[in-house]
């Protein structure tokens, strides 16, 4: 029986029998981590892209503005190749090592330290995504209830509170998700979050057209305005809300053949009773930047290498692979990485033209400058919700399989030791979530440290030492070492220019 599986399994993975036979015990632990894959080439996309996509796309433009259009694009493309190359090395090692599983690499390549280095690089990953999701869900959901509810301001209901809600949507749901045994399933939510992705990245090309530069800057402690003085002219509309509920924060003339100047929006405005300060230098602000460095320029890269890193998913993803072969996943991850890649560069480049030097570190935060009660920014802002929320469950099964191959690696499977590891990790994940007043940092730190790891050091590293068929001389040996070093230099040189940012708006805090 056992002879006719295996004469019937990938050739690929006859690669992972040692001599054509393994005693009973050896057989288990095969069946168990290289059982024929159930997930097709498709869903298989979905659920990889779905992983590359996250909060990082919100603050894209951000990064964009702090680097200039032109070196953004470089840096971008960049990360994508070194990122696909990062994965080539990752399939390539993972036969040659003989494992499907990070940490087991990890344990061949370098014994104990390879394998708790991977997993923590896994982890400390995947939790700082986790938690960029939560945070979302913690600022943004409130703002939708809010919304929908036509509320001013924050009332301080219990459904108001964003703490609350994100335990409430953490139990509620991403929890019953999480629990689901194989991740195929997932598929078809992810599916429907990159769709959600697909809507936001659309509503961001839209609202460029519709949203003037410079800005004006409006002042109101309630920092929402209704037009109702009926000394305003008919003739100043809001833009650019086609429905008479929706608020916008500021008014242009738009008369047929009418150009509205600085002086005639000043007085316009204040007659209507709002503040407007004319930038002096607004020729400027408009003209979009092409190479840019600046303090928070060294945050660049961490960011982008945030966005891409998807190799804690790569490996459990191809185990359950349908007709699984290395060809076929590095298809799979380059249809992946080239997909997000468009999106990425789509969604900074027409967030970074709307609203250039004045785009904030989360796209969807800076909308409010202009929009109060905008339906098709609310939709936007529910379809990030959705998203961010079925990508967690996707994010979370690669810490639950580390955590059980580290602490139960000859522990059949069981259902409550998989419920009670995803709500271990749910459960600290919303304590920082809730506890942490700001992530922003955190995330810079993660990006420079554990993505670095996970993209650069640790593939290359398991590639030199797993795969003997290559002399050390080889150009694909050397490759990786140049690899390697990229690597090592990027991490030591981002995570030191980081810390001296941190060094230095703390010591400017303290001035004031």
């Amino acid at each position: 029986m056992n002879r006719i599986q295996f004469a019937n399994d990938d050739a690929e993975n006859q690669k992972f029998l040692p001599n054509g036979f393994l005693g009973k015990k050896k057989l288990a632990d095969y069946q168990e981590e290289y059982h024929p894959g159930t997930t097709s080439f498709g869903m298989s996309t979905f659920n990889l892209s779905n992983a590359i996509m996250g909060s990082g796309i919100l603050g894209l433009s951000y990064a964009m503005a702090n680097t200039g259009i032109i070196l953004f694009v470089i840096l971008l493309f960049s990360i994508a190749i070194l990122s696909l190359y990062s994965v080539h090395l990752l399939l390539k090692t993972s036969k040659e090592g003989g494992s499907l599983i990070y940490e087991k690499l990890g344990e061949k390549a370098f014994g104990w330290p390879g394998k708790y280095g991977a997993f923590l690089s896994i982890t400390m990953q995947n939790i700082g995504a986790m938690s960029s999701y939560l945070f979302i869900i913690k600022y943004e959901l409130p703002e939708v209830i809010r919304a929908f509810l036509h509320l001013e301001e924050n009332s301080g209901e219990w459904y108001l509170n964003g703490n609350y809600l994100v335990i409430f949507v953490s139990v509620g749901i991403i929890l019953p998700l999480s629990l689901l045994k194989n991740l195929g399933y997932l598929g078809y939510t992810s599916g429907f979050s990159l769709t959600c992705m697909v809507f936001f990245l659309t509503v961001v090309i839209y609202k460029k057209s519709q949203i003037p530069c410079p800005l004006p800057v409006l002042e109101n402690s309630l920092g929402n305005w209704t037009y109702n003085n009926n000394s305003v002219p008919m003739h100043l509309v809001m833009l650019p809300n086609e429905s008479v509920n929706s608020k916008v924060n500021f008014m242009m003339d738009n008369t047929p053949g009418h150009t509205t100047g600085f002086e005639e929006a000043k007085d316009t405005l204040h007659a209507s009773g709002v503040e407007y300060e004319a930038h002096s230098d607004s020729d400027d602000m408009c003209q979009p930047k092409y190479f840019v460095f600046n303090s928070q320029t060294a945050y660049t890269i961490p960011i982008l290498a945030f966005a891409f890193v998807c190799h804690p998913e790569v490996l459990p993803i191809y185990s359950e692979l349908k007709d699984r072969s290395r060809k076929r996943m590095q298809n799979v991850s380059n249809i992946s990485i080239a997909g997000m890649l468009i999106m990425y560069l789509l969604a900074a480049l027409f967030g970074y033209l709307t609203f250039y030097g004045e785009v904030e570190d989360e796209l969807l935060h800076t909308y409010t400058k202009v929009y109060t009660f905008d339906t098709p920014l609310l939709l936007v802002r529910l379809a990030v919700l959705v998203a961010v929320t079925l990508t967690v469950p996707i994010v979370l099964f690669p810490i639950r399989s580390s955590v059980t191959a580290l602490l139960f690696p000859k522990r059949p499977f069981g259902w409550i030791r998989h419920f009670l590891i995803a709500a271990i990790i749910l459960a600290f994940t919303n304590t920082l979530v809730i506890f942490v007043p700001a992530i922003k940092d955190i995330f810079g730190f993660i990006g420079a440290s554990a993505a670095t790891m996970l993209i650069f050091i640790l593939p290359a590293a398991f590639y030199l030492r797993l795969v003997k068929k290559e002399p050390l001389r080889s150009p694909q040996k050397i490759g990786a070492l140049i690899f390697l070093i990229v690597g090592i230099i990027f991490m030591l040189g981002s995570m030191t220019l980081i810390a001296l940012d941190w060094i230095y708006h703390s010591s400017s805090s303290k001035h004031h």
